[in-house]
């Protein structure tokens, strides 16, 4: 048992729908469904109905987490040749619906509900629904992310906004209601995939849409600083942050983080884990013997200089959540849309903005990560959670961020674990990153000028440190591109500290204490 319940979320509505079911009753799953759900209605530029899901599941007593994956397939009409022709060297980023991939995030919810839930589905969706249909105030994140959408079919409950303002989306409230009382074929089957089908001529089938997209499989785990990480298997690029942490763990890793040694061997461990991601992270990929290299990589980092990988590196429309419940239960909960609203193309009917996750594909011939029909893209979500030696929870981790998503967990929890911060700290202290390129999705496909970008805030010493050691370092203002994070720790008596990244400027931390 543990003292309280505590949802961590980027929006203080959210953080109160799945505190207010934890403290009727409900468990962690149950409120990570209710939470996410209304995130979907009040972040629409950071995750919806038409994106992903990834969530794991620490549940006590059992040794290893459940691993969700709701990642969304290419649709059957999927053509990797037919862009070639048209001359795209890449999956295009925006304003193409082949960018779209079914969304898994309904299906995501139905499955954690099927597993797990212990209240009723539409109990679960009737604040999402009622924040949707009743209104509720614009955030100014949001306000200033719907200009973009000025002129787009579907969008129109979403621009014109003011600070303050109430948003309704009564559409978006009835695509909702369908799968409340119609299960996820009342949304897969209902408007919201005849539009899909209908706008996509041909890309998209209703059997695309019948198949279900969420998927229980077995998560990837490292031991590192006393722990046991746990993390998504691929197609997540979770075994960015293990390797990398593996890595860091077998270093002489200072425990201060003002260091200029701590923000070094960080950086290079990153670099060792992902500088060959293109070729290695794809559907259904195989990363065992990359853990297993850790201490390999490990040997090529000195503590002078940049060490050399065999290639350079080339913020997102995500928004992670954790939660825990007053038995301990722990869920690691992330959704998205890949890039702010996706696409910036919507289903009409419903006008629910459809995820560009299709941009982690590929367009070369063969590739294994070739955009093809039914193919599930690589991707960046990146869950977390971390056990004791003796299988008891101490962390639920993880933030958004693109690409940069394992490098900001990876500091958060080496602050934590290693360093003895507490979680408030540990959130709210200046971060490092690789080059995230201009999309955010860049990391590892690119070459720039820059190697690492330093929040503002950070110690001068990571900045003369870094450059000394042969890094292009450069500034980079604070704010959502180094990361809405959020920590819940547990400690061994059992009490609970949770923290709300403050870059979400709304990040809010809500609790419900156990009345067991």
């Amino acid at each position: 048992m543990v003292d309280q319940g505590v949802v961590c979320s980027v929006d203080p509505h959210v953080s109160r729908i799945g505190a207010d079911v934890l403290a009727n009753g409900g468990n962690a799953v149950d409120a990570a469904i209710a939470a996410g759900a209304a995130l979907t209605i009040v972040a629409p530029h950071l995750c919806g109905l038409g994106g992903d899901l990834f969530a794991l599941v620490h549940v006590p007593g059992e040794d290893v987490p459940a691993y969700l994956n709701a990642s969304g397939r290419a649709g059957s009409g999927a053509d990797a040749e037919g862009l070639r022709a048209e001359g795209h060297r890449a999956m295009p980023f925006r304003n193409d619906l082949r960018s779209a991939t079914v969304p898994g995030c309904v299906d995501g919810w139905f499955a954690l509900h099927g597993r797990y839930g212990s209240r009723p589905m539409a109990e679960l969706l009737a604040p999402a629904i009622e924040l949707a249909s009743q209104g509720w105030p614009a955030t100014a994140m949001l306000a200033k992310a719907g200009t973009l959408l000025d002129g787009v079919e579907g969008a129109e409950d979403l621009v014109g906004l003011e600070a303050g303002a109430t948003v309704t989306r009564e559409r978006t409230a009835a695509a909702l209601r369908a799968a409340a009382e119609g299960g996820r074929d009342g949304f897969y089957l209902g408007d919201f995939g005849q539009g899909l089908v209908e706008i996509g001529k041909g890309l998209f089938t209703e059997a695309d849409l019948a198949a279900v997209q969420a998927q229980w499989e077995e998560p990837l785990s490292v031991e590192a600083f006393g722990h046991r990480i746990w993390s998504a298997a691929p197609n997540s690029q979770g075994y960015l942050l293990l390797l990398a942490l593996a890595i860091a763990n077998r270093l002489d890793l200072p425990v201060d983080a003002g260091d200029p040694l701590w923000a070094h061997y960080l950086v290079e461990a990153a670099r060792q884990a992902g500088y060959d991601r293109p070729e290695r992270l794809f559907d259904g990929a195989d990363v065992a013997d990359l853990l297993a290299a850790a201490g390999e990589r490990a040997g090529r980092i000195s503590a002078d200089a940049k060490a050399e990988v065999p290639v350079h590196q080339a913020a997102g429309g995500t928004t992670y959540m954790a939660v825990l419940d007053g038995n301990g239960m722990g869920v690691s909960y992330i959704q998205s849309n890949a890039a702010g609203f996706g696409t910036w193309l919507f289903e009409p009917r419903t006008g629910i903005g459809l995820q560009n996750r299709g941009t982690g594909f590929n367009l070369e011939p063969g590739h294994p990560a070739e955009y093809g029909p039914g193919k599930r893209p690589p991707h960046t979500l990146v869950p977390a959670l971390v056990t004791r030696a003796d299988g008891s929870l101490r962390l639920v981790a993880g933030s958004m961020g693109g690409d940069s998503q394992p490098q900001i967990v990876s500091q958060l929890i080496a602050r934590v674990l290693h360093g003895g911060e507490s979680v408030e700290a540990a959130v709210a202290a200046p971060r490092w990153r690789l080059h995230p390129g201009e999309t955010g999705f860049g990391t590892w496909t690119g070459v720039y000028e820059t190697d690492v970008e330093l929040e503002d805030g950070s110690p001068e010493a990571w900045g003369a440190g870094l450059s000394e050691r042969g890094f292009a370092v450069a500034p980079a203002a604070a704010g959502s591109g180094f990361g809405h994070a959020h920590l819940i720790e547990i400690d061994e008596a059992g009490r609970v500290a949770g923290a709300a990244d403050p870059r979400a400027e709304t990040g809010t931390v809500g609790t419900a204490p156990n009345r067991g």
